[in-house]
């Protein structure tokens, strides 16, 4: 019983212990309490480890106010059209007003998008599709800034475009090794979406190599056929939030090295659905390297046609492996073939970089240049074989590739044709170039030109030949103006089309 009294005695006296702190430490005033820390998180969401070993709280507003600096924003314009009825031709309308729609109503068409800038001098690297086709390009940097921006080269085959802006001492990105990036890295992104500009998402790296046919898709049938399918695409996928505007921003990792351009996402309403895409940075620092050197992008080529191995795709051929990039075909001027390659072969490893699929193949050989030599691992038969190999152009040469000559048509979209003495004097022309084709380019875009338009003037220039046009076409600079001249066959006015280049 004392037992007892002195343990209920005990439980009182820490009672009133209790209550008497809790009435001289809580505020005087009544109302809610609020707690307030030190300084440090109630709660941490993520963790990082620290060059000591030592579990420390994520932060990314380091690295977010190191990249913000070096990326800008990108507005292109262009002088396009909208018709209000369809373009096929209307024979009535036709003989009141000649070729073309007089029902056009025309205006500036303007897109916008990101860029990185990646030394001091000025250059930055986008996507082609943020830039082509513009005849202004503006970039906004990041203390607002506005300067008009000179296209140095594109290259449709990566999407990747190089632009520059006169300019010094800028904040820039370093590339990083985009094969060193692993699954799961924690990555930011940093762009202009929905013209919001400077945003920063952050995510992981969800996986590597993706060939999502993105490329090809923005290209013409008549490209493809001419061409075939020469897109790159072995793109990093980050669950990062990318949005429209997003595109040819920058993707880092958390000491603000650049990994990847943003390039396209994966979504069924146009936004972001978590599935994000990247040019790798080892691509990317190619590409621009050759179109700040050469104005070209200097590819070599295997000269093989390609498929990953599967596992219906091993059963029905009897391959011993089931993972590399299975050799079904050659190109013309094959340099695999001549160096011993043949139909059925498994290409396993290039150099020291194991080979998984068809997509790994074209990344690795995509940045290498003719001349390049590569030691081509194959597995025939069940046996490896290793073969070296020197890449070619697509011509089967090795050297420099100079940019092409028919630049200045292929970029407006024009294939022309010679017309010979007896048509022209039956026209009553002193000379002239009949417009063969049109493609999807900007006289297409921008002018009513119909195919047949017989070009007798460029800029007032007589012109007799398509070479002649050419060489008039390539002393023009981006976004100056062109003024074409010449007459249809069947219509006896002189019509005038302008555009800029």
């Amino acid at each position: 019983m004392k037992q007892f009294a002195s343990w209920l005695l005990a439980a009182i006296a820490g009672s009133v212990i209790t209550l008497a702190v809790n009435h001289y430490a809580r505020p005087t005033q009544p109302g809610v309490i609020i707690e307030r820390s030190s300084g440090i998180p109630a709660a941490q969401v993520a963790y990082t480890v620290n060059e000591k070993g030592e579990a420390v709280p994520l932060d990314f507003t380091g690295v977010a106010d190191k990249v913000t600096k070096a990326v800008v924003h990108i507005k292109s314009s262009s002088q396009g059209r909208i018709t209000s009825r369809n373009d096929r031709s209307d024979p009535i309308q036709e003989f009141f007003f000649g070729p073309g729609n007089p029902f056009e109503q025309r205006g500036p068409q303007v897109g916008t998008g990101s860029g990185v800038i990646i030394n001091p001098e000025g250059y930055i690297v986008t996507n082609n599709h943020v830039v082509q086709g513009a005849e202004v390009v503006e970039v906004t940097l990041n203390d607002n800034r506005v300067f008009k921006a000179e296209v140095i080269g594109t290259d449709p085959d990566t999407d990747l475009a190089v632009i520059k802006i006169s300019q010094k001492s800028l904040p820039h990105l370093s590339f990083v090794n985009s094969d060193e990036a692993k699954v799961g890295e924690w990555v930011l992104a940093v762009g202009n979406p929905f013209n919001l500009n400077s945003t920063v998402t952050a995510g992981i790296i969800s996986a590597k190599g993706r060939n999502i046919n993105i490329i090809n898709s923005n290209r013409s049938m008549e490209d493809l056929e001419r061409n075939g399918n020469t897109a790159i695409e072995s793109f990093i996928q980050t669950d990062a939030a990318i949005n429209p505007g997003n595109s040819g921003g920058a993707l880092v990792n958390l000491n603000g090295g650049l990994i990847g351009i943003n390039t396209a996402i994966a979504s069924n309403t146009g936004s972001y659905a978590g599935y994000g895409f990247a040019v790798p940075a080892n691509i990317v620092s190619k590409v621009t390297e050759d179109l700040i050197a050469y104005g070209t992008v200097q590819r070599g080529w295997l000269g093989v046609q390609v498929t990953s191995v599967t596992q219906q795709l091993a059963k029905e051929n009897d391959l011993s492996v089931s993972e590399g990039a299975y050799v079904s075909d050659f190109a013309d001027k094959s340099s695999a073939k001549e160096a011993g390659i043949e139909k059925g072969d498994v290409i396993v490893k290039l150099d020291e970089t194991d080979i998984k699929s068809s997509t790994a193949l074209i990344e690795y050989i995509g940045r290498k240049r003719p001349g390049d030599k590569v030691n081509v691992t194959v597995n025939r038969g069940g046996k490896t074989k290793a073969i070296p190999v020197t890449l070619k152009t697509r011509d089967g040469e090795i050297g420099t590739v100079k940019r092409d000559e028919k630049d200045a048509l292929a970029s407006l979209g024009i294939t022309l044709e010679d017309m010979d003495s007896k048509t022209l004097k039956s026209l009553e022309l002193a000379s002239g170039v009949k417009v063969k084709a049109l493609d999807n380019g900007k006289v297409a875009r921008y002018t009513d030109m119909r195919e047949g338009f017989i070009i007798t003037h460029i800029d007032e220039k007589p012109v007799k030949s398509a070479k002649d046009a050419n060489e008039l076409l390539k002393t023009k600079k981006t976004g100056e103006a062109i003024l074409f001249g010449g007459v249809y066959e069947n219509f006896p006015r002189e019509y005038i089309y302008a555009l800029r280049m």
